[in-house]
């Protein structure tokens, strides 16, 4: 990103307030529609579990949400960027290898929750329909919505991002108002305020110590908000969080102030079936388009949790944690990408969720369990985070004890929905956890057997077969990608494709290093001139959310070397050479492939029986560098691991 393009999301307007509230409060905005009838369930409404539940909901949207992450963790931001991996990429630095588990677990949670977002944000809105039809079978509705939100993404959110803030702006606005004319009738809530009520709680609940698992769900979309910070600025996350936070509390004390005055009741009484005391705080003919309303507010926050997962994978990729998949840009936007594997993915997920717990009651008990394990890997990258800053001990450590206290409280409380349902978003974590790291330890595995080679040394002879007529001349502009970090050497594979597998006489080498930063956005690259008008090396440093189109950013520098007469890039044949015809370039590409030679230990046989399986469904790696197929070369190179002892054998007469 552009040091202009991030003055923009750092300034403080109007604008990027209004922007953070269509963006990144989709998730946690429409929380109230679950909450507190969560925290009821199907038990006698009680006053003390109501004060002690909306008291729970108010300390923790202020110590996890608030002090957490709307103060301490959009502090940890690289260069303007959030999110689990853009901490990650700051923290790594300090060479901690372990730290690299909180990174992939944080993220796979979070891709998780991307898979249970949709489904109970929507379920809960549509449902409040079955209010005028009990009977009403609200599931294909869901789909149908589901079905049109995926759809649309491949035509990017450009155009619908247009009507995300103001839509949120009437969210907030009727969520505070309607939780104010409540509150305004039963003044005797805001006493909830005092924690006293919160631990209170803990106690009288029928679930005791476990409905801290439902008070979560209040907080699930902190994670993301986070994660989203680049689309909008820390200043201005922060100022639009003083009206959400608000806006939420009031609903919240409104639904509570409204609960008091039905005590032993249910909410099947009051409201039937699906009785939500979200809904039922509406004046009856205020409900249709409350529903209209908090069915716009539930699409927005799956949006918000779909263009997340994007970017996650996105960010995966460049830090080896994912196979290559096709990255599509539908618009100009910054950031703006659409995957149409993940896409998919994530809608079958959906779907399925959709079927297995049919109504968002059931959702609840499977919601919140991924994401505190991704807090809790948040939490432990930060603490790294910290340190790296020096800030003092004195600060560190209560914020450690403050943390493990709450969040492994949310977790323990969580562990109880495993069984109701919580095994669904533990299991994808998991998948997605086994996904990431056989992906990274197999790359580190083929990594560590490469072999480099110092360039000097061939300097010689390629300049010889660049002017050897006896061998047919492969190309005018042959180009090779190299893993070699360092300008001085190149890979082993590069120069036995080049010299040994068909020798391959060109009149021009390139040699393409791409280097993913710890940063999130910059594009920049290094020319070197190994030898004199025929050997070339270009280093791109590239942010890990850039995307790599080697072929069109080849083609820039050429333009610019051409421009500064640092290459001639036309055809060296004579006939193409008299009419100014361009050269042809021919991309080569080595694909690793395990030799039969190899003598793998138990576990890395595993990971690499797993890496190839992945492999063969993944992205081609012309494709994920942009490159024109009708161009490029694929050569197989024997990767050997541990090779087997040299056999030693008797000749015989």
């Amino acid at each position: 990103m552009s040091t202009k393009e991030h003055g923009i999301h750092s300034k403080l307007t109007f604008a990027g307030i209004l922007i953070s509230l269509g963006i990144i409060y989709g998730d946690i905005g429409t929380s109230p529609l679950y909450v507190m009838k969560a925290i009821i369930g199907k038990n006698t409404i009680n006053m003390d579990v109501i004060l002690g539940g909306v008291s729970a909901v108010f300390w923790t949207l202020t110590l996890q949400t608030t002090l957490k992450y709307i103060i301490i963790t959009l502090s940890a931001d690289n260069n303007g960027e959030g999110g689990i991996f853009a901490l990650y990429a700051l923290v790594k630095k300090i060479k901690v290898k372990w730290l690299i588990f909180p990174a992939i677990i944080g993220g796979a949670a979070l891709l998780a929750d991307g898979i249970i977002t949709p489904p109970i944000s929507i379920s809960s809105a549509v449902e409040g329909i079955q209010i005028f039809n009990p009977t009403i079978n609200t599931i294909p509705i869901v789909i149908g919505i589901l079905f049109a939100l995926f759809t649309i993404q491949q035509f990017g959110t450009k155009l619908v991002g247009k009507f995300f803030a103001p839509t949120m702006l009437v969210w907030f606005t009727m969520l505070g108002t309607l939780g104010f004319i409540q509150i305004i009738h039963n003044v005797e809530v805001l006493k909830a305020l005092n924690p006293y009520y919160a631990f209170h709680l803990l106690k009288i609940h029928p679930e005791g110590f476990y409905v801290l698992g439902f008070v979560f769900l209040a907080t699930t979309g902190a994670e993301a908000l986070y994660s989203d910070m680049g689309h909008c600025g820390r200043k201005n996350i922060r100022i639009s969080w003083i009206f959400v936070k608000i806006a939420l509390l009031l609903n919240y004390f409104g639904q509570a102030a409204f609960l008091i005055k039905h005590e032993s009741e249910t909410l099947q009484s009051i409201g039937g079936k699906n009785g939500n005391p979200f809904y039922l705080i509406m004046a009856d003919w205020f409900q249709p388009i409350g529903i209209v309303i908090a069915t716009f507010a539930a699409i927005i926050a799956s949006q918000a949790l779909i263009s997340g997962s994007f970017t996650l994978i996105n960010e995966a990729m460049k830090l080896n944690f994912w196979p290559k998949v096709k990255i599509k840009y539908p618009t100009e936007l910054k950031g703006q990408l659409y995957i149409p594997s993940v896409n998919w993915l994530l809608f079958a997920g959906c779907v399925m969720i959709v079927l297995h717990f049919q109504e968002s009651s059931n959702m609840e008990a499977a919601y919140g369990l991924a994401i505190v394990l991704c807090m809790m890997m948040t939490t432990i990258l930060l603490i790294y985070y910290m340190i790296i800053k020096r800030i003092s001990w004195f600060f560190i450590a209560p914020i450690i004890l403050l943390y493990m206290v709450i969040e492994m409280s949310f977790l323990v409380a969580n562990l109880k929905k495993f069984t109701h349902g919580g095994y669904v978003t533990i299991l994808i974590a998991l998948l997605l956890v086994v996904i990431m790291v056989v992906w990274y330890r197999a790359k580190k595995i083929g990594n560590s057997y490469s072999k480099y080679e110092k360039i000097n040394k061939y300097k010689k002879v390629l300049t010889e077969l660049n002017q050897d007529n006896s061998i047919p001349k492969y190309a005018t502009h042959l180009v090779y990608l190299t893993k070699a970090k360092r300008i001085e050497e190149i890979d082993e594979k590069v120069l036995y494709s080049i010299l040994y597998k068909r020798p391959k006489r060109a009149d021009v080498y390139w040699f393409i290093h791409v280097n993913i930063l710890d940063e999130p956005y910059k594009k920049e690259y290094k020319v070197t001139e190994i030898n004199k008008g025929n050997i070339f090396r270009v280093d791109f440093n590239l942010g890990f959310r850039e995307s790599t189109k080697i072929n069109l950013m080849f083609k820039e520098v050429l333009q610019n070397m051409v421009e500064n007469k640092e290459v001639d890039i036309i055809s060296r044949y004579e006939s193409l050479q008299n009419n100014k015809i361009l050269g042809d370039f021919k991309f080569i590409l080595s694909e690793k492939y395990l030799s039969q030679d190899s003598d793998l230990r138990w576990h890395e046989k595993i990971i690499m029986n797993l890496y190839s399986l992945i492999k063969k469904i993944s992205l081609s790696e012309e494709s994920a560098f942009g490159l024109d197929s009708s161009s490029v070369k694929i050569e197989k190179f024997p990767m050997v691991i541990h090779p087997h002892e040299k056999i030693i054998m008797n000749r015989i007469s």
